[in-house]
């Protein structure tokens, strides 16, 4: 009676394991058959009470049973586990039939763009794009440009040094004051020192000035500067540039004007209009009803600059000019605020 039981125990248990869908539930059914309390290990405890004469044959049988089932567990914990794995990899494949994630490629700044567009306008012409030092002696940052001792720009309010003035509260900056520059009017000279005439040169580079952040001012800008000297130069070659240059960037239907200033560096000095491309000169908000944008400052050298580097200016004359990157920029594409190209917002920034 008791080998019956086993045989029926062993068909039911067999289809059993053929039927688990799963590892955890062919698990359940293995504690419930060979756990400590499983059927089977129940089966085992009671050979004690099976008559002597039949102990052997019943005891070989559920030995037997349990090393069968043992083995079945193995083979189907195995099979459903495989299954299991693949079914996890498919879930998550990577599907190469959908469209890649592309990496955000940046753009050059827009600063960057309208500065490399003026040096390639002027490299196309002959002329030598040069750097220098963004902190500067007072000889170059004013000296040598003609400033006056007792010009305004060279006070604390206007110009930020580099170290302590000695505990002096005077307003007058000596020639030995290291600063950061206020103008790349600096490298003009020391191209001056260094090469003789004639001098083709663009100086861009960032200049710093005791500027508090508002719509139309930074105390950190970026500026072209050009010089030329040479033989035979006039205002009419200044002109002729400046309405060239002005054409170039904000295009050729625009107008220029000149309207006579002052610097303390060239003689005689103008500032440069372009007409306003928002109502082509008949005057808008933009222009403040003027029909004209100032862009930038100019003038021809003044022969105590040349008295400075050892040119002589009887036999030389020349100009120079300076833009802004930040102005021109805004100017060119309707920026209302200088302080928008400093913010890093990439919605701003991608549009241009």
């Amino acid at each position: 009676m008791v080998t019956e039981e086993i045989e029926e125990l062993r068909t039911s248990i067999l289809a059993q394991i053929t039927e688990a869908d799963n590892s955890s539930e062919l698990e359940q059914l293995r504690v419930a058959v060979l756990g400590k309390k499983g059927s089977l290990t129940v089966m085992l405890r009671t050979l004690g009470k099976v008559p002597a004469a039949e102990r052997a044959v019943v005891g070989r049988a559920a030995n037997q049973l349990r090393d069968e089932l043992e083995a079945a567990f193995a083979i189907r914990r195995n099979t459903l586990v495989d299954a299991e794995l693949d079914a996890q990899i498919a879930a998550g494949a990577i599907d190469i039939t959908l469209p890649g994630r592309q990496r955000l490629i940046g753009s050059q700044h827009l600063i960057n763009q309208i500065r490399d567009e003026i040096c390639d306008i002027f490299r196309g012409i002959g002329y030598t794009v040069v750097s220098g030092p963004e902190v500067e002696t007072d000889y170059y940052n004013f000296t040598a440009l003609n400033t006056p001792a007792d010009h305004p720009s060279r006070g604390l309010q206007d110009t930020l040094y580099i170290r302590d003035r000695s505990g002096s509260h005077s307003t007058i900056a000596s020639e030995s004051e290291v600063m950061l520059r206020t103008q790349t009017s600096g490298v003009q000279v020391r191209t001056m020192e260094m090469q003789k005439p004639p001098i083709y040169v663009l100086v861009p580079g960032r200049v710093f000035r005791r500027d508090a952040p508002d719509p139309t001012h930074t105390p950190q800008f970026t500026q072209i500067e050009g010089l030329v000297v040479d033989k035979g130069i006039t205002f009419a070659d200044l002109k002729g540039t400046m309405d060239y240059l002005c054409k170039q960037v904000f295009g050729l239907d625009r107008q220029t004007r000149f309207r006579t200033h002052f610097f303390p560096f060239t003689e005689p000095s103008a500032e440069v209009d372009v007409s306003c491309g928002i109502c082509g000169g008949t005057g808008c908000r933009s222009c403040k009803g003027t029909g004209w944008l100032e862009i930038l400052g100019c003038g021809m050298v003044d022969p105590n600059v040349f008295g400075f580097v050892g040119i002589d200016p009887e036999e030389y004359s020349g100009f120079a000019f300076g833009i802004g990157m930040e102005r021109t920029a805004c100017l060119k594409y309707n920026v209302p605020d200088l302080r928008m190209l400093l913010e890093g917002d990439v919605r701003f920034l991608r549009q241009f």
